[in-house]
């Protein structure tokens, strides 16, 4: 399976199979996974449905070439060498028989009469050339032919006919040929591309160094990382890529995660530090306690999601498959028209224009319209991945492109993600370690990063306290959960005033603190404050830069959307210059906020990394989360992941999904210009029919590596100046 049109045969074909529910295709992979109904269906049932189609089906294996035979992997291109050598025999020997060596081997006489002279020895191979060229497209032929669905299979084999009945028996083998030759480079050109887009996600080592014992007993054993579980101690050596997502600790080393992360800069790690499967160790020794499983690592949910990306078309694929509903039909009554107009009303001879409507037919394939979208939006797909930006399909890759206006959450998006407490300020006489201690209990249960700031304040500070049990997260405004004196919370000023708590000594610490662009949590027990703790977050030292690229980019409005309070947001605003600055927003009224955005700008991205973001993210046209610190929610609500806390990531996917848009554009541009200049000189009578074949395998063959470009993306490592 190398194009669209076989996908859409076998769908054809098994659509009528009663029991199966669902068809997924991977061209990339030639792969289909078939969801049916066994108590109405068999598998074997689905494998005569796909044999009726003249192509074969096996059970998928990771590397299919293990269990085909020598014939299925080589016989397409013995039969090409085959069909070649006799054409080229059949040729020189005519050639030097008629004494016009170089017309022959040109294939540029067209007098038919002149033809029907060739000796029997030429025939033969001539017939050699054609029945080993065309001996593959016969049975998808007359599939085609038996449903009334006709594709290029079915169009060469009527040429060849046509070709045969005229005397072109030189036009019929080259025909013949080149159409085997066009064939067997498509299939050779998809593998290529299944293998560039392979080596840039599966670099993960097939085996782990796996600790057993401790102290002098400590020694190590080689174990398939498939077997290695959560909880194994695993040795990497310097050089060596790391086979797991795990915490490092023993060791110090660098680690370049440009796989994962897009990073073009080595990191330090160190005991404690977390990395990821597929990554390289530089110049440590390393160990590692394995995290997850080798099928959940970072890097295998990185290959799922470009896989499962292929299945969210991109409207420029779903236009080219409209589009080739009617083309095709279109190209086939003009070739009849071509055939059957200029004799009937202009005078034309039969055979000549009978040629020509071959000539027609064999234009209107649409292969290379029909592939230049689809290997385009796959090499972006895995070229971004490569850079650390997984986008979770070809529709999201279109969308970056047109994106118009950008907004930011502020906490964790603009600024680090990693906050700390600079003070907390006790009142009502309240001890500062039982306000923490109650803090520490509340927040364990929160994902929010002012909640991680005070869980790390209070682990600085060795308080220690069992997770609050009945914890309830207040969307946008904080969290409760009830204690034995009452009801215990913390949040902002907007929890505070929902409380109807008076703030009292509280209230000029909130002003205090909020003028020195800090954020303001509020915490106590009932209507009785207890403290104020002011948490500062540094502004990301790249978000001015990358501002300031989104609008060289034409990016007509950037926006932050905050919960925070209005002196802290507006501090971070001017530190970014982003200049539109909404605060103390609730989780609906940032989606409200998005929702305007939309119907003044049309297409609207939304960077967000907390549950408080998860509306406004599925409401923009572009969701956009930071995978490193996101949390589950907005991960699943957004539709474009950063994998590094890397804010120039985002002027990269703009451009590089504009570059990808562009590609997609002058693809199907190339191949409706090449279509359109061959149906002008068909119908002018000066295209032959190898020239047709010739003109649509160098149309697929140009869009698909002018697709392949985007492996390389331009400007990926482009980054903020130190």
């Amino acid at each position: 399976m190398d194009c669209a049109e076989e996908v859409s045969l076998l769908r054809r074909a098994l659509s009528q199979v009663a029991g199966i529910r669902e068809l997924h295709f991977d061209v990339f992979q030639a792969r289909m996974t078939v969801e049916y109904d066994a108590q109405r269906v068999e598998a074997s049932a689905i494998e005569r449905a796909v044999e009726a189609t003249g192509m074969r089906c096996q059970p998928w294996e990771a590397d299919p070439a293990v269990k085909r035979g020598l014939w299925d992997r080589h016989g397409r291109r013995a039969l090409t060498w085959v069909s070649g050598l006799t054409l080229l025999a059949g040729m020189l020997w005519q050639g030097l028989e008629s004494g016009h060596l170089v017309e022959t081997l040109l294939a540029h006489q067209h007098d038919h009469n002149h033809h029907h002279d060739i000796p029997a020895g030429v025939l033969v191979l001539y017939w050699i050339a054609i029945i080993s060229g065309a001996i593959h497209a016969l049975p998808k032929a007359w599939h085609a032919l038996r449903t009334l669905r006709p594709d290029m299979n079915l169009l060469v084999v009527l040429s060849l006919i046509g070709a045969s009945a005229l005397g072109e028996w030189t036009e019929a083998a080259t025909l013949s040929f080149l159409f085997c030759l066009a064939v067997w480079l498509e299939g050779w050109s998809m593998t290529r591309a299944r293998d560039a887009i392979a080596k840039l996600l599966q670099v993960a080592p097939a085996e782990a160094a796996v600790l057993h014992g401790q102290g002098e007993s400590e020694h190590e054993h080689l174990t398939p990382m498939a077997r290695v579980q959560a909880g194994a101690r695993v040795r990497v050596k310097p050089g060596e890529r790391i086979p797991c997502d795990g915490e490092v600790l023993r060791g110090e080393s660098r680690v370049d995660q440009a796989l994962i992360t897009g990073e073009s800069v080595a990191v330090d790690k160190r005991p404690g530090d977390h990395v990821y499967a597929g990554t390289i160790n530089e110049d440590g020794m390393l160990e590692i306690r394995v995290t997850q499983a080798a099928e959940s690592t970072t890097l295998a949910r990185m290959i799922r999601m470009v896989e499962e990306s292929q299945a969210r078309r991109a409207p420029s694929e779903q236009f080219v498959e409209k589009f080739t509903r009617i083309y095709t039909p279109a190209v086939f009554l003009l070739a009849f028209s071509v055939m059957v107009l200029p004799p009937l009303f202009a005078g034309g001879v039969w055979s000549e224009w009978f040629y020509q409507g071959m000539v027609v037919l064999l234009i209107s394939c649409p292969c290379a319209l029909v592939i230049s979208t689809p290997v385009t939006v796959v090499a972006a797909l895995a070229s971004a991945a490569r850079h650390g930006v997984l986008i979770k399909g070809g529709a999201f890759l279109e969308e970056a492109a047109r994106i118009r206006a950008v907004a930011f959450d502020k906490t964790g998006i603009l600024t680090g993600g990693r906050p700390e407490v600079r003070e907390m300020v006790a009142l009502n006489g309240r001890p500062a370690e039982e306000v923490l201690a109650r803090l520490v209990s509340l927040e364990q249960a929160s994902e929010h990063p002012l909640a991680k700031a005070i869980l790390r304040h209070g682990a600085q500070q060795g308080i220690q306290a069992p997770a609050a049990e009945s914890f309830r997260n207040l969307r946008g405004r904080g969290a409760e959960a009830e204690h034995a004196e009452g009801l215990f919370w913390a949040g902002g000023e907007r929890l505070l005033a929902e409380k109807g708590v008076v703030p009292g000594l509280a209230g000029s610490e909130i002003v205090r603190l909020g003028g020195q662009a800090q954020s303001v949590v509020v915490c106590g027990l009932n209507e009785e404050v207890w403290a104020v703790l002011g948490i500062s977050d540094p502004v990301r030292p790249e978000a001015r830069w990358m501002v300031e690229q989104l609008k060289s980019m034409g990016i007509a409005r950037t926006v932050m959307l905050s919960g925070d309070n209005e002196a802290t947001a507006r501090a971070v605003g001017a530190a970014t210059g982003i200049e539109d600055v909404r605060a103390g927003l609730l989780p609906e009224e940032k989606a409200a906020a998005v929702d305007a955005l939309k119907r003044d700008h049309g297409h609207v991205a939304m960077l967000g990394d907390g549950v408080n973001d998860a509306l406004a993210l599925s409401r923009s046209t572009l969701g956009i989360t930071l995978g490193r610190q996101g949390t589950d929610v907005a991960r699943e609500s957004a539709d474009v992941v950063f994998m590094a806390n890397d804010l120039s990531r985002l002027p990269f996917l703009l451009r590089h999904s504009r570059r990808a848009v562009a590609v997609i554009k002058q693809n199907i541009t190339l191949a409706l210009v090449l279509k359109a200049g061959f149906l002008v000189a068909a119908m002018a009578g000066m295209a032959t029919l190898w020239m047709a074949v010739l003109a649509d395998m160098g149309a697929t063959f140009l869009v698909t590596f002018n697709g392949l470009r985007l492996l390389h993306p331009a400007g990926a490592n482009r980054k903020p100046p130190v």
